[in-house]
């Protein structure tokens, strides 16, 4: 008899999740919050926040429900329910995704080498795929656990920052909050970063199998966005006190970092900051995994080997890396991502809330669903 589900598997697990996925290389660094929050000044930058926030929340509640209705665990099954013969532009999109966010993950991480040691651009980056190919390798366990341990050294990372950064130039912040900006194209930015970073909800669709009900996956949505989110708003509230030249630098992180001058906590955050892109590339990957891995169960009737785990890891990691050498985190950051946005909100956003939801209210979600 399989243990029950325990009350965090079932509500905080799928948030942590999905803040694994979101959080990466230019969340946890302060770089995608410069490009989609910043122009928008501080009060409008929180106003995208918010907005992002709900985004995430009713759709993390809407993808569970139909996961869970359809018993969509990979985001193959998934999409072939929600899409039907169509469900391939999906698969086209992700594999974009994929390369495009561990490139920026490879570029980040290689900055921090960089920054921090001297390195080398590409030891940082390699580094980090050692790190995720040594997680996806072991399956849902192994990436369940980094979720959860990373979630509370991150929180707790975040708070400190807060608490430091408050301490040595809270002055600053106020000055930046009270200081007038234009608060217009918040609704854009919000929208944008909030429509990429959506996929992370399929993306986590392993940790579905843990709700035991409707009511564990509508909690557990509606957490999901504002436990991504609220890292975000601490880290944008510090930027606030050196806006607008802050927006300029490739590393914001860091540039608070040497502003606070405390050693000891700048390699804390920058190990944060490593592990939030491991956590987040193990996500991406482990989903890949886990679509191959549910094909390869349905015809071969085993599990999926550890060793073409391991394989189909290290084609996807190193392919990505060389694209990050090449272009670089802002610019991937601020031409790639756009495009993501409209490209998920066509092919995932609007058909889950409009067809999706209707599935899901007259109750044709399971009685249609494709095994």
């Amino acid at each position: 008899m399989t243990d029950r589900p325990t009350w965090f598997q079932r509500f905080l697990l799928p948030g942590f999740a999905f803040k694994a996925v979101v959080i990466g290389g230019g969340y946890a660094t302060g770089r995608e919050l410069a490009e989609f929050f910043l122009p928008s000044g501080p009060w409008g930058g929180l106003l995208a926040m918010g907005l992002a926030t709900v985004i995430w929340s009713v759709v993390c509640v809407a993808t569970f429900l139909f996961a869970r209705a359809t018993d969509s665990e990979d985001y193959r099954t998934f999409f072939r329910n929600l899409l039907g013969p169509a469900w391939p532009a999906f698969e086209i999109a992700y594999v974009l995704f994929i390369v495009l966010i561990l490139a920026v993950f490879g570029a980040a991480a290689g900055a921090i080498g960089e920054a921090m040691f001297g390195w080398p651009p590409i030891v940082g980056a390699l580094a980090l795929v050692l790190g995720i190919a040594g997680f996806v390798t072991f399956g849902n366990t192994a990436v369940e656990r980094l979720f959860k341990y990373v979630s509370i050294f991150l929180y707790a990372v975040y708070a400190i920052f807060v608490v430091l950064a408050f301490a040595r130039f809270g002055e600053r912040i106020g000055t930046g909050f009270s200081t007038p900006a234009p608060a217009d194209g918040w609704a854009m930015g919000g929208l944008t970063y909030a429509s990429y970073n959506i996929i992370g909800a399929v993306v986590i669709l392993p940790v579905v199998r843990h709700m035991t009900s409707r009511r564990d996956a509508v909690v557990a949505g509606l957490l999901a966005g504002p436990l991504a989110m609220i890292p975000a708003a601490l880290f944008f509230t510090c930027m606030v006190a050196y806006y607008p030249q802050i927006g300029a630098e490739a590393l914001p992180s860091d540039f608070l970092l040497r502003q606070l001058g405390a050693p000891a906590f700048h390699l804390a955050f920058q190990a944060m900051i490593f592990l939030a892109l491991l956590e987040s590339g193990t996500g991406g990957v482990h989903a890949v995994n886990e679509r191959i891995a549910h094909v390869w169960s349905l015809r071969r009737r085993e599990d999926f080997p550890q060793a073409l785990r391991l394989l189909v890891a290290a084609v996807v990691l190193v392919g990505s890396i060389f694209v990050a050498d090449r272009f670089g985190l802002v610019a991937l950051i601020a031409k790639g991502y756009r495009l993501l946005a409209w490209i998920f909100l066509a092919v995932y956003v609007l058909p889950l809330m409009t067809y999706g939801v209707w599935r899901l209210r007259t109750g044709r979600a399971a009685r249609a669903a494709i095994p």
